[in-house]
């Protein structure tokens, strides 16, 4: 993913950050899950600066949303236990989301600073700016 793709996707984020009325962090990272584009708007929570780069990489490395991964993480689940791996990187609730263009991952966008729901709606308007 280019810089400008992730400020493409930073930026319709923020607009439903703003839409919503949440102070929100945002994170892009590219294929390889290293981050390309942050920013953490005023007055947002300084814990969701760390949690919104972990639940881009996070929706990145497991290929699905953290809201999905989320739910096949659960006691019994196919993925129990997984988000004690990775050194605690691995989030799985809501906020992350994976950006794909056709059948290639290219990236994820992760958000933090509001409710689940909230932060799934950011990240989900910054990938979308992505995918068209």
């Amino acid at each position: 993913m280019l810089l400008a793709e992730a400020e493409q996707a930073i930026a319709a984020a923020r607009l439903k950050a703003v839409e919503m009325g949440v102070a929100m962090a945002i994170a892009v990272v590219n294929e390889t899950g290293f981050l390309t584009a942050f920013i953490r708007m005023d007055n947002s929570e300084l814990v969701a600066i760390p949690l919104a780069e972990d639940k881009a990489y996070t929706a990145l490395v497991n290929r699905l949303t953290t809201a999905e991964l989320g739910m096949q993480c659960q006691p019994g689940g196919p993925l129990y236990g997984l988000q004690n791996n990775l050194g605690g990187r691995m989030v799985i609730f809501p906020g992350g989301v994976p950006v794909w263009k056709g059948s290639v991952l290219v990236g994820a966008v992760g958000a933090s600073g509001g409710t689940v729901e909230q932060d799934h709606a950011c990240a989900s308007a910054g990938a979308k700016a992505l995918m068209g």
